[in-house]
């Protein structure tokens, strides 16, 4: 096998298991930015997860090819109402952050779990026989080279998640709300002493979370293991949270680093067809992304500089 090859089979598979990553790791980046921890991606891709295969199961007879992407609309706006339970909790009551979010974990597992048992009747849903399909990028994919390995063979999400990536640049960094949402969780005093409303931006920030961990939960389960059970996310949500942190808590970074446990994890399904990879025993392979997570946090969490106000709660009038 060629070296062009190996990396027909490699890089569309990386872009492939890192779209989910970049669209929870996103929605990190907007609530980190404004103050909020947000420990509860795990639970907000895990509850998108489960109302993208449910909606999907239920509807694909009525919406036939519409039903994948109204199942993304629907987890997002599930991952929205979800969220809104760690916002009141940390924001309006001043509750510790990161408990929120680690009930919030609990409360998307726990919840989904008892309905799967409740509406099916058993441990895990029945397979989808709806989704994305495979496509190929009319005029890009017929470019000499590259063409077969970035726009041949993909799922359109993948694609709107790296768009997503530069949008939410733009976004923090070139807007008056981004401006704002960055204020709010550099200096939440000097921001409300300039007319903002810190806890309105907050919430909001804490709603888009939501939304796109919903969205990330969603596509993971409806391209990725087109089915729901208690191992369906099984971590995903702390990749993308160690995603956001290693891209230092901006939207290109975090895509960067994506895309990079993207690559760990493919490593991990396609290793076994690869020459140089052929030997390595399974097990290595299975743990490699979560391993390679470790490493990224542990040689890069100490040179990361969060938001000055992260995990603070703000009290109007007092510093």
């Amino acid at each position: 096998m060629s070296v062009y090859e190996v990396l027909q089979v490699i890089i569309p598979s990386a872009i492939f298991f890192a779209a989910p990553l970049i669209f929870t790791a996103l929605g990190g980046v907007f609530s980190e930015r404004s103050g909020v921890v947000n420990i509860g991606l795990e639970g907000l891709m895990t509850i998108g997860a489960f109302v993208g295969i449910v909606f999907n199961l239920t509807f694909a007879d009525k919406f036939g090819a519409l039903t994948p992407w109204l199942a993304l609309l629907v987890a997002m706006v599930v991952g929205i109402i979800f969220s809104l339970f760690h916002a009141v909790a940390s924001i309006s009551f001043r509750a510790d952050q990161v408990v929120s979010g680690v009930a919030i974990n609990f409360l998307a597992l726990g919840l989904s779990l008892f309905l799967v048992k409740k509406i099916y009747g058993k441990g895990q849903t029945d397979q989808i026989q709806v989704g994305f399909d495979k496509i190929d990028v009319p005029v890009l994919s017929d470019i000499p080279v590259i063409g077969p390995l970035f726009f041949s063979n993909m799922y359109i999400p993948s694609y709107l998640a790296i768009i997503l990536a530069f949008v939410v640049w733009y976004v923090i960094y070139k807007t008056p709300f981004g401006l704002r949402l960055r204020a709010v969780g550099e200096h939440p005093m000097a921001a409300d002493t300039m007319g903002i409303n810190v806890t309105k931006m907050r919430y909001i920030a804490v709603m888009i979370s939501g939304a796109l961990g919903g969205l990330g939960g969603a596509v993971y389960a409806t391209i990725i293991s087109r089915d729901f059970s208690h191992a369906t996310i099984s971590g995903h949500g702390f990749m993308a949270l160690a995603a956001m942190i290693f891209g230092k808590w901006h939207p290109i970074g975090a895509m960067g680093a994506a895309l990079f446990f993207g690559l760990a994890q493919s490593l991990s399904i396609v290793g076994k067809t690869l020459p140089f990879l052929k030997d390595v025993p399974t097990v290595y392979l299975l743990i490699a992304p979560y391993v390679l997570t470790i490493l990224a946090l542990a040689g890069f969490i100490g040179r990361a500089e969060a938001p000055k106000a992260l995990g603070t709660p703000y009290i109007k009038g007092k510093r």
